[in-house]
């Protein structure tokens, strides 16, 4: 994976935009995303059915892949079984 790149969900209607990756599978609802949507979809995993939010950041445990959700679905976002995490906004600092 290389950033810039698009992956498209093989399960539902989810697509991000890679901003930082390493050579890793990733899945949506279960099923493996990738640069073109399947002519026939995948079944949707009740496991990874949590849905994806659009403009939203979503990274792994140690921080080494983060995907922007371009486009919403019903699947959600994970790598080897781990479920991706919402990337939490950083706190401004305040202006005294």
């Amino acid at each position: 994976m290389k950033p810039g790149m698009k992956l498209k969900s093989a399960a539902c209607d989810t697509e991000v935009m890679v901003v930082r990756g390493k050579d890793v599978v990733v899945d949506c609802g279960g099923a493996p995303m990738g640069p073109d949507k399947p002519a026939t979809p995948a079944a949707l995993d009740p496991g990874f059915a949590n849905g994806s939010q659009i403009g939203k950041r979503y990274v792994d445990a140690d921080g080494n892949v983060e995907l922007l959700c371009t486009k919403p679905g019903k699947g959600s976002l994970s790598i080897g079984g781990v479920a991706l995490q919402l990337k939490e906004a950083k706190p401004l600092p305040s202006s005294d």
